[in-house]
């Protein structure tokens, strides 16, 4: 029977069979062609796998099959490699951010650092030329990649002929085949969840596609979703001089954060300018010249409020991708929500076709696409894998940052065991206070009985980076009194962690 995993500690869930449909229409792939093949005709030899997408999982997966011995393909539409990850969202939003916030930096903290600057302006072309170059270096390396293990590489969209025939319809300029593959991955990812009513034109109204590439900094923008997504780019544009206002229609930020750690940051960003209308729905959007108009109301129903912008980002989610596909030429099974459903080995109904990273279930994060697409391909290869879905880490790369491991202290509480807590703040961590960036703390969570780590939540200074020590910890059973007995160098941000170990087991030193 197929099964599924609907969160990041179970995915031995059973799918209930009111739950699973099949495919009857069109579909999405990522898919792409280089040799020279005739469309309708058969490659002369069956390939050992082909890789549908060659974002973060997909190319992972196919150049892990290569570097096995497989007689490897991958395909993806976009052309350039990366997926949406790296073409239009993990790496060219934190190109932004990271220049956003050195430009915030220069306007803001140099003075009480001892130097002093004279008048900085944005260029933004220039600024938006950087993040692109970032992108194109990045793809092409990829490519390299490809060219470097043997991968063939196809540009231009997949779809299933048969449970083992791939036709390839390659874009303008590149030539078309059929593939015959004895095994076949999906990687196809995500795309951005509509808002209904709302017509996307990546101008007025946009995803966190055309946020990225907005042509002008607006003078106000409002945000739907105060996710991930949309604390990230609202964080950029606010430091780039745009009035933020984020409505969410739960009553709090950053969906998946730990509780505490969700209202510190929610703070932190409203002092650098955002602002924040929670427990608030939209009831819809409407372009009137220059602006659009945006109408929200209470959660639980109240007074209508309208809230005007020369830009509005839909930051709701993300939704499997599988358009043009071509699965209702196979009769897979998807779930009410889009998803692929598979097995504990990423099987779908066919053994031999696998499904991998937002396509299918668990959390949408690009390095989860990639441990996937290894253990996938590993599976095939030798019959094992492993992914250790508690320890997959989460991160925001606002300024301070966010990231977490584990379960949540509400989490925590809920199982009904004793539990403890240690906490540390970067103000008392001799780097942070050097770097005069000291706002944040390291909270760590732990079972009392054991003193084994259930849960790690960063918000400071480098979080991103920290947290890679926590999920090592989760994922080898480390106690906080491992941690906090390990040596960790003087100065360093890092101190903060040992101390908030150090909390939890017993006593923090310097707090």
């Amino acid at each position: 029977m197929l099964k599924s995993f609907s969160s990041v500690s179970s995915r031995s869930a059973f799918v209930r069979a009111s739950s699973v449909k099949r495919v009857a229409g069109p579909v999405y792939a990522m898919a792409g062609g280089q040799f020279q093949f005739r469309r309708g005709m058969a490659s002369e030899s069956e390939l050992d796998l082909v890789v549908i997408g060659a974002g973060p999982g997909g190319y992972v997966a196919a150049i892990k099959a290569a570097q096995l011995g497989l007689k490897t393909a991958c395909i993806d539409k976009r052309g350039p490699p990366g997926g949406t990850c790296l073409n239009v969202g993990c790496i060219p939003s934190k190109a932004l951010l990271n220049n956003s916030h050195l430009y915030h930096q220069i306007q803001h903290d140099t003075k009480k650092r001892g130097i002093d600057v004279g008048d900085v302006a944005i260029n933004l072309p220039q600024f938006m030329k950087a993040k692109d170059d970032a992108v194109t270096g990045l793809t092409k390396g990829i490519e390299m990649l490809f060219k470097q293990n043997k991968v063939d590489y196809y540009k231009g969209t997949g779809k299933f002929l048969s449970a083992n025939e791939i036709e390839v319809t390659g874009n303008e300029g590149e030539p078309s085949a059929v593939l015959k593959a004895k095994n076949i991955i999906i990687a196809t990812g995500s795309e951005a969840t509509p808002f209904p009513g709302l017509e996307i034109d990546e101008k007025k109204i946009v995803t966190s596609t055309g946020a990225i590439a907005l042509q002008e900094i607006p003078k106000k923008m409002v945000i739907i979703g105060g996710g991930i997504i949309g604390l990230e780019l609202g964080s950029v544009w606010s430091r780039l001089g745009s009035e933020v206002t984020v409505v969410e229609y739960q009553n709090a930020v950053g969906a998946g954060m730990d509780a505490e750690i969700s209202k510190m940051i929610q703070r932190s960003l409203a002092k650098q300018g955002l602002k924040f209308k929670l427990s608030t729905k939209v009831l819809g959007a409407e372009i009137t010249g220059e602006t659009v108009a945006v109408k929200v109301d209470a959660a639980k129903g109240g007074k209508e409020e309208t809230l005007d912008a020369d830009v509005v980002l839909v930051a709701i989610g993300r939704r499997p991708f599988t358009e043009g596909l071509g699965l209702e030429n196979i009769d897979i099974d998807v779930d009410e929500r889009g998803r692929l459903v598979i097995d504990s080995e990423y099987r779908t109904k066919y053994p031999h076709i696998r499904v991998i990273g937002d396509v299918t279930f668990g959390a949408m994060l690009a390095h989860k696409a990639e441990e996937e697409g290894i253990a996938a391909v590993e599976y095939i290869q030798a019959g094992h894998g492993h992914v250790n879905y508690g320890a997959i880490p989460s991160v925001m790369y606002s300024h301070p940052e966010v990231a977490w491991v584990g379960l949540t202290e509400e989490q925590v509480k809920a199982t009904g065991k004793p539990y403890s807590v240690g906490k540390f703040p970067f103000a008392a961590n001799s780097r942070a206070k050097t770097n005069l960036d000291t706002e944040g703390w390291v909270k760590m969570i732990a079972d009392k009985e054991t003193d084994r780590i259930l849960g790690i939540h960063i918000m400071g200074p480098n979080a991103g980076e920290m947290i890679a020590e926590g999920v090592l910890a989760i994922e080898y059973g480390a106690s906080s009194e491992d941690i906090a007995r390990t040596s960790h160098a003087h100065p360093t941000l890092s101190e903060a962690f040992k101390e908030a170990a150090m909390a939890t087991h017993s006593k923090a030193i310097h707090f």
